[in-house]
C-alpha cells in the first residue's frame, strides 16, 4: 500500500489534539472542542476498522510495514502489525472515543487541555502496539506516562498529587533498566530492529538478566503483586475517562510487552521464569481478590479485580500452549471492554451522588433499572459467565494452564469463584435491597449519552461471548507461529546442553 496507514493512525489524534489547542471553547460552551476531539477519534476508530478488514490473518508476517530511517546508523522509525497487535489497536480506538463522550460539564476546568490529553494518549497507545523497534516502542512506552500523570494530577481526587507522583515513580523507575536492556542488545547485536532480531537471536548466556530487565517494566505496568499497589490509588482519583483508558489499555502494554518481547526475544529465559511468573500470578489471582473482598470503595474494587484479571492473563502468556495464550489476548480484550464500562458504571453514580462508598447505596434498581440492566451485563462479564466475553477468556487460558501444571490450574479456578463473590456481593448491595438513603430518590436513570456508551461495550461483550470466531481466526495464526519459534529454540537450547 502506498497510504502509510500505521502512521496515519498514530498521527491522527496528535494532529486532532494541535487542532484543538487553537478551537475557542470556554467553561460554559465547550461543546466545538470536544466534538473536533470526538470526530478525530471517530474516524481513526473507522480506520483501524479498515485496517483489520484488509489484514491477511492467514499469514504470521507482519503486514503494512514502515520503516524510516530515524537516527541515522542507530534507529529506525519502524512500525507494522500483526494479528496479536492488531486487536489491540481497534481496541484503543474504539475505547478513545466513548472516553470523549464520558467527558461532562464535571470536568469544567481546563477542558482543552483534558481533551488534548486524551488524544495524545491515544497517539501513543497506538504506538506501543505498532512497533517493531525496541527503542521506538520505548518511546511510546513511557510517552504515554506524560498525559496519564496530567489527567490524573490535575483532574483527579482530594488526593491526585500523591497518586499522580506514585504512578509516575513506580512505572518510571521500572522501565529504566529496561533501557539498559535495550541498550545492552544494541550493543550486543548492532540492532533494535524486532524482526532483526527474532532471526539473530540473543545470546542465552545474557538472556536472563535481559529478560529480568524487561520483565521489571512489564510487572510494573500490568501491574503483578507486589507491585500492584500504585494502581488502585491511581484509579481511585482520577477522572471517569482516565480511570477507563488506564485499565482498558495502558495495563494491556505490558501484557502485550510480555507476548511480543519477553516471549519472543528471550525464549530460554521465559522457560527458566516460568514457576516465577506461576507464583506471582496465582498470589496476584488470589489475594488481590480477597483483598477486593473487604473494599468499600467501589472504584478500589474494580482496580483490585483488575489485579487479579490480569493475574490470569500472565498465566495464561506463559503456559506456552496455543490456548493459553490465546486465551490471555482474548481476555485482554474483553477485560479492556468490561472494565471501561464497570468504570463509567461508577462514574454515572458517582456524577449524581458524589460518593463512590458502597454504603450510600442500595436498592437504585428501583429508581435506576436501565443502569441496573446493564450494570448486571458487566458484572457478569467480570465474573465470566458463559455468554460474556470474559468466559472465553478464562476457559482458554485454564484449558492451557490444566496441559501444563494441574495444581497451578486448580489453585487459579478458585479465584473465579472469588470474582464471583466480589462482583456479586458488589452488585447486591448497590442495586437490590431497600432504598434507606432518600439522597438516592432524586436519582434518575440513564441519559441518553449514558445508554450509548454503555450499550457500545455491552455489545460486543456479549456477542463475543456468543461469537468469538472474528477474534481468534484473527490471533490465531500469529500466536502459532509465536509459539513454534519459541519451542524450536528451546529445543535447539536443550540440545546443545544435552
Amino acid at each position: 500500500m502506498n497510504i502509510p496507514i500505521l502512521s496515519s493512525l498514530i498521527l491522527l489524534p496528535a494532529i486532532g489534539a494541535f487542532f484543538i489547542f487553537f478551537v475557542k471553547s470556554n467553561n460554559k460552551k465547550y461543546q466545538s472542542s470536544k466534538y473536533v476531539a470526538l470526530f478525530i477519534s471517530l474516524a481513526n476508530f473507522l480506520l483501524s476498522l479498515y485496517l483489520w478488514f484488509i489484514f491477511d490473518n492467514t499469514v504470521s508476517e507482519f503486514q503494512f510495514v514502515e520503516n524510516r530511517k530515524w537516527i541515522a546508523g542507530f534507529v529506525n522509525y519502524k512500525v507494522g502489525v500483526d494479528g496479536i497487535s492488531i486487536l489491540f489497536i481497534i481496541l484503543t480506538t474504539f475505547i478513545t472515543p466513548l472516553c470523549i463522550i464520558s467527558v461532562n460539564s464535571t470536568i469544567e476546568n481546563r477542558l482543552k487541555d483534558f481533551l488534548i490529553a486524551i488524544l495524545l494518549m491515544e497517539t501513543l497507545m497506538i504506538g506501543v502496539f505498532c512497533s517493531l523497534d525496541l527503542l521506538v516502542f520505548y518511546l511510546f512506552f513511557e510517552g504515554g506516562l506524560i498525559p496519564m500523570f496530567l489527567i490524573i494530577g490535575i483532574w483527579g481526587g482530594e488526593r491526585r498529587v500523591y497518586s499522580a507522583f506514585k504512578f509516575f515513580l513506580y512505572t518510571l523507575l521500572g522501565s529504566v533498566l529496561m533501557l539498559v536492556a535495550i541498550i545492552s542488545i544494541y550493543w550486543m547485536t548492532g540492532t533494535t530492529d524486532v524482526e532483526k532480531l527474532y532471526v539473530i537471536g540473543i545470546d542465552t548466556k545474557y538472556q536472563n538478566l535481559l529478560w529480568l530487565a524487561f520483565f521489571t517494566s512489564f510487572a510494573v505496568k500490568t501491574p503483578m503483586w507486589p507491585v500492584h499497589t500504585w494502581l488502585p490509588d491511581a484509579h481511585v482519583e482520577a477522572p471517569t475517562a482516565g480511570s477507563v483508558l488506564l485499565a482498558a489499555i495502558l495495563l494491556k502494554m505490558a501484557g502485550y510487552g510480555f507476548i511480543r518481547f519477553s516471549l519472543g526475544l528471550f525464549p530460554i529465559a521465559s522457560e527458566y521464569f516460568i514457576p516465577l511468573i506461576y507464583f506471582l500470578s496465582l498470589v496476584a489471582i488470589i489475594y488481590t481478590s480477597l483483598v477486593a473482598l473487604m473494599q468499600d470503595d467501589m472504584k478500589k474494587l474494580i482496580a483490585y479485580s483488575s489485579v487479579a484479571h490480569m493475574g490470569f492473563v500472565t498465566l495464561g502468556i506463559f503456559t506456552m500452549t496455543q490456548q493459553g495464550i490465546e486465551g490471555s489476548i482474548f481476555q485482554m480484550i474483553s477485560h479492556g471492554l468490561v472494565s471501561a464500562a464497570l468504570f463509567l458504571c461508577v462514574g454515572v453514580i458517582y456524577d449524581r451522588m458524589h460518593t463512590r462508598l458502597i454504603s450510600q447505596y442500595g436498592g437504585i434498581v428501583s429508581i435506576m433499572p436501565k443502569y441496573a440492566i446493564l450494570l448486571m451485563i458487566f458484572t457478569l462479564g467480570a465474573i465470566g459467565l458463559p455468554g460474556t466475553s470474559g468466559f472465553i477468556g478464562e476457559f482458554l487460558i485454564l484449558m492451557g494452564t490444566f496441559k501444563k501444571n494441574f495444581l497451578v490450574a486448580t489453585i487459579a479456578s478458585l479465584g473465579v469463584i472469588l470474582a464471583a463473590a466480589y462482583m456479586l456481593w458488589l452488585y447486591k448491595r448497590v442495586v437490590f435491597g431497600k432504598l434507606i438513603n432518600d439522597n438516592l430518590k432524586k436519582m434518575v436513570d440513564l441519559k441518553k449519552y449514558e445508554i450509548l456508551i454503555l450499550w457500545s461495550l455491552a455489545i460486543p461483550t456479549i456477542l463475543f461471548g456468543f461469537y468469538p470466531e472474528p477474534l481468534i481466526n484473527t490471533i490465531e495464526v500469529s500466536v502459532s507461529n509465536l509459539i513454534e519459534m519459541y519451542n524450536l529454540n528451546v529445543e535447539i537450547y536443550l540440545g546443545k546442553n544435552n
